[in-house]
């Protein structure tokens, strides 16, 4: 009979590799017992990633998604409140306006006609809201100022009404300037005439926010105000009766032309509950991916015990014949 032994160096190496193997074996184990995820991905799912790598591709799609909503989300807020501080100086200003008309007094004219005028940079100021370094009615243009100062519209208004002595004739000039194609394009707004390209929300759905400082609603709105501002102004020197009557059509004008400013309010308004709509979609989606790549990666917590309780024994019982071999010698034999 042949008799195979390993010498004491070769059996030490032995038994210390028993030990790691045991030792990364349990830890292996421990972790997958406290995170309930297989540690070792391919051999779990016996090499089949088709599953798991469609679930992380969908998270990732998610992830996109979820951006472009909560920038979308984030834009049409900022635009609502804006429209809505700028709607709301428009008709405080036109109620002033249409309640002081007729007064006779001079110094009552000046006064209104000269808050006309810091309402109209109120109402550009909220035009030129700019959020996270992006202006919000300028287009594709989002690193411009979409609108210009007061001060340099009602200066470009008071070459354009010079000698003019009207009301008839001042309101046509003033359409003529506040129009498409017309000075306002170029002295008043310096955005882009391209709209943002619309948001993606989701596969196939998409929200379109095509709003802008040029809008009619808007020119409509700002060239009652600039109107209102020029009625008293000293280089035009207009009689006091047509004052009185450009700061009476003004009014009217800031009052009862404002459906076109809520129109787009309210199509905001939808664009935003869509917004919101798709949010929560998108959360539920991720959800329910979150939760299956979870039970795929899942391990048997019964399972696991199991093992852990197999390698514990297996790892006691190489210390106990361990300790043994460490106290058997010749000498002891021979006794």
């Amino acid at each position: 009979m042949t008799l195979n032994s390993i010498g004491d160096l070769a059996q030490s190496h032995l038994l210390r590799r028993q030990n790691g193997d045991l030792k990364a074996k349990m830890a292996t184990l421990i972790e997958e017992l406290s995170t309930g995820r297989a540690s070792d991905v391919s051999r779990h799912l016996s090499g089949s990633y088709s599953y798991l790598a469609d679930i992380d591709r969908n998270l990732t799609l998610l992830d996109g998604y979820e951006t472009a909503t909560s920038e979308a989300n984030t834009l049409t807020r900022s635009m609502q409140d804006a429209l809505e501080g700028f709607q709301t100086v428009a008709g405080d200003l036109g109620a002033a306006l249409i309640s002081t008309a007729g007064s006779n007094l001079a110094q009552v004219a000046e006064s209104v006609s000269a808050r006309a005028g810091g309402d109209l940079q109120i109402m550009l100021d909220k035009l030129n809201t700019s959020v996270a370094g992006r202006f919000l009615f300028s287009g594709v243009a989002t690193d411009n100022r979409p609108m210009a100062s007061a001060d340099d519209i009602l200066m470009a208004l008071r070459t354009e009404l010079a000698g003019e002595t009207t009301l008839i004739g001042i309101e046509a000039r003033l359409d003529a300037w506040f129009a498409d194609g017309g000075s306002f394009d170029t002295d008043a707004y310096q955005g882009s005439a391209v709209s943002l390209p619309p948001f993606a929300l989701g596969a196939g759905e998409k929200v379109t926010l095509d709003l802008r400082g040029d809008d009619p609603a808007i020119r409509t709105l700002l060239r009652h105000a600039a109107m209102a501002a020029l009625a008293t102004d000293p280089a035009l020197a207009l009689p006091n009766d047509l004052q009185k009557d450009l700061l009476l059509e003004a009014g009217k004008g800031l009052t009862f032309d404002q459906s076109g400013l809520t129109r787009i309010r309210a199509d905001l308004g939808y664009a935003q509950s869509r917004i919101e709509e798709s949010g929560a979609r998108i959360s539920a989606e991720r959800s329910s991916f979150q939760i299956a790549r979870t039970e795929l990666l899942a391990v048997d917590p019964y399972e696991t015990v199991t093992r852990l309780e197999d390698v514990q024994f297996q790892l006691e019982s190489l210390y106990t014949v361990t300790a043994r071999l460490s106290r058997l010698t010749l000498t002891d034999y021979l006794r």
